[in-house]
């Protein structure tokens, strides 16, 4: 059984508008390189071959797809089929993809939930994803299936998490809605304003360095950032749904790890050391792709993103954009792992490069 896991997709409406102009929200570019990678592993050699697709969460942007002009984090079911109508429009390539995917023998595919998708959680919006793609479409937060555990990694930062009791809410009129956390309620009712003056806020790495640099040459805009998200702590301060999650704790985690791109080395160790039928941790979220090797054979790895990732460190500008996955090949009866792999994909005539195999 080969395991194919990607993550951080982020797809949005796709890169134009429909009024023509450039979407400055889209993060997805690679639709045909997406279609080559899933048709290189499911025909020829891999027709047969049993093959299970992890989409590893955050593959949907939903938390930054607006409904005519208006980002609402009021999300109930209805709203998150009507943004997934939009993604699909914008990325007609890349679901054709995933349906052609689940049409070859041996096929699987499990959706991670992460927290740029999180409204994926609602019933509704499960069974359109279905309609889209193949009935036989998967959900879960987490999965854990011969040896292997795969999470998005979200989970062990205070401002991108609820715990799962407190994941809906009731809303206007009854309806239930998404309980947001701090993160994603920043994505929703700030980013947006920040990236129509600097596109790529979000993705320069690291996020540290960029502040500083925006302080000494960007300084008109670092006020602005800072007026920005002053006004928005103040304003939702008062908001029946936004301040269930809004406490000094979480305030103070926000602004430390804004500036932090945390790694997931010291996560998957203690998963693997409390779930000891496990050999290989997978994870995504941070969009760097990594790994490590433990003791008696065992493995973490990142998945990384396909998106580009501006950096201010000039010895990583060569590697800003990297189509990376990663492969875990293990005995499908025992579950013994005998492969696990971070590759680049390369395109259907050179199909990828391994950056690092445990073989």
């Amino acid at each position: 059984m080969i395991y194919l896991v990607v993550s951080d997709l982020h797809l949005g409406k796709g890169k134009f508008l429909k009024n023509g102009q450039l979407n400055i929200l889209e993060d997805f570019f690679e639709d045909d390189r997406f279609e080559e990678f899933l048709e290189f592993y499911s025909t020829n050699e891999n027709y047969l071959e049993p093959v299970h697709l992890v989409l590893g969460g955050d593959i949907l942007n939903l938390i930054q797809i607006d409904i005519e002009g208006v980002f609402s984090y009021i999300i109930d079911d209805e709203l998150t089929c009507k943004q997934i109508d939009a993604i699909s429009s914008g990325h007609p390539v890349f679901f054709r993809a995933l349906a052609k995917f689940m049409q070859a023998p041996n096929k699987k595919m499990t959706y991670i939930i992460g927290n740029h998708d999180s409204g994926i959680a609602f019933d509704g919006a499960q069974e359109k994803l279905r309609q889209l793609v193949s009935s036989e479409l998967q959900f879960t937060e987490e999965l854990d299936e011969n040896g292997i555990h795969i999470e998005h990694g979200h989970r062990f930062e205070a401002i991108n998490t609820v715990a799962a009791k407190n994941y809906f809410v009731n809303g206007p009129q009854g309806k239930k809605i998404l309980n947001l956390p701090w993160g994603s309620l920043f994505c929703i009712g700030v980013l947006p304003l920040l990236k129509k003056e600097r596109p790529h806020i979000d993705k320069v790495r690291p996020m540290s360095a960029y502040i500083t640099w925006c302080l000494i040459h960007d300084t008109a805009f670092f006020f602005r950032l800072i007026a920005k998200v002053v006004g928005y702590v103040i304003q939702t301060s008062f908001d029946t749904y936004v301040r269930q999650n809004r406490n000094f704790k979480t305030s103070m985690a926000i602004l430390k790890q804004i500036t932090i791109y945390p790694k997931y080395e010291k996560k998957a160790k203690a998963i693997l050391r409390k779930k000891k039928h496990l050999h290989t941790v997978i994870m995504g979220h941070t969009h760097l792709q990594e790994w490590r090797r433990f003791p008696e054979g065992r493995y973490y790895f990142n998945t990384g993103t396909w998106n580009p990732i501006p950096s201010m460190d000039a010895g990583l500008h060569e590697s800003a954009k990297n189509l990376t996955y990663c492969l875990v090949e293990v005995h499908e009866k025992s579950g013994t792992l005998r492969k696990g792999a971070l590759n680049v994909w390369q395109g259907k005539w050179r199909p990828f490069r391994e950056e690092v195999h445990t073989a």
